[in-house]
Parts: structure tokens; C-alpha cells; sequence
């Protein structure tokens, strides 16, 4: 099984495990003398099924993360850890840039006027730069998740 295939099968297994607890706290209770519509009992068991293959496939996902390399220097591990970090200077680009080019309405001219303190132009370079590196990482990412195999 490619990587990739697990990656697909986490998320199922994490959507799946998701609605069978909204399921059981919707069959936890019924009024008295009246059956639930579905076996609570059952669909714990079910879930705890599902927590045991997800117990099995996320070790199975992080030592094949960080065994697979991308090039010589790093490991996919590496990568999705930068991948996350870009993620966070990207959010925080995007705000600083909102913020600071927001622009605003004056209907009559006592009204207070606004002054940016951050160089718009150059914040939305560096987010575009920025954002442009994180799709070019994405794609290497995707790309390795469907070379390496997932170990044992």
C-alpha cells in the first residue's frame, strides 16, 4: 500500500469514527419503553474497531513519514513539519496584509483618518512568494506520499 492510499484511508477511518459518536449519542438514551433506532452497543464496538486500525495505521504512517526522503537533506517528516510552519507565516501574512490595507469609508471630513504602519505592497509579495512555496511543497509532498510504500 502507497502512502498516499493510507493518508486516504486515516481520513475515512477519522470521518467514519466521527459520525458512529455522533451516532451513539444519539442512541445513548431513548425515552423509557421505547427502543433506540439504532444499537448503541453495536456501534461503540464498532468504533473501537476503528480506533484499533487507526491504533495500527498512524505508527505505520509517521515511521514511513519519517523513513520516505524527498531528496538527500530531507525526509518527509521534514517536510510536512515546514509544510505546517508555512501554514502558520501564511496566516499570519494574510492578516498583517488585511489589516494593514483595509480601507475605509469617511463621510465627512472630522472623521478620523486611518494611516498604515506596514508596507502593503511588500507584505502581499511576501504572501504570494510565500504562498507559491507552499504549493510547490504540497505537490512534492502528494508526490512522494504516492512513491514510498507504507511500512510494516
Amino acid at each position: 500500500m502507497k502512502l498516499a492510499e493510507a493518508l486516504i484511508e486515516r481520513a475515512d477511518l477519522q470521518k467514519r469514527a466521527a459520525q458512529l459518536q455522533q451516532r451513539i449519542q444519539l442512541n445513548a438514551r431513548s425515552q423509557e419503553g421505547e427502543p433506540p433506532s439504532e444499537d448503541p452497543v453495536a456501534l461503540l464496538a464498532e468504533l473501537n474497531g476503528i480506533f484499533d486500525r487507526l491504533d495500527d495505521l498512524i505508527p505505520r504512517l509517521h515511521r514511513s513519514n519519517a523513513a520516505a526522503r524527498l531528496d538527500e537533506s530531507r525526509t518527509l517528516t521534514d517536510a510536512l513539519a515546514h509544510r505546517e510552519v508555512l501554514d502558520l507565516r501564511l496566516a499570519a501574512q494574510r492578516s498583517a496584509t488585511e489589516a494593514a490595507s483595509t480601507s475605509q469609508v469617511r463621510s465627512t471630513r472630522s472623521e478620523l483618518r486611518w494611516v498604515s504602519h506596514l508596507p502593503v505592497r511588500e507584505l502581499q509579495a511576501r504572501t504570494d512568494r510565500l504562498a507559491r512555496e507552499r504549493r510547490e511543497l504540497e505537490a512534492e509532498i502528494q508526490q512522494a506520499n504516492w512513491q514510498h510504500d507504507l511500512l510494516e
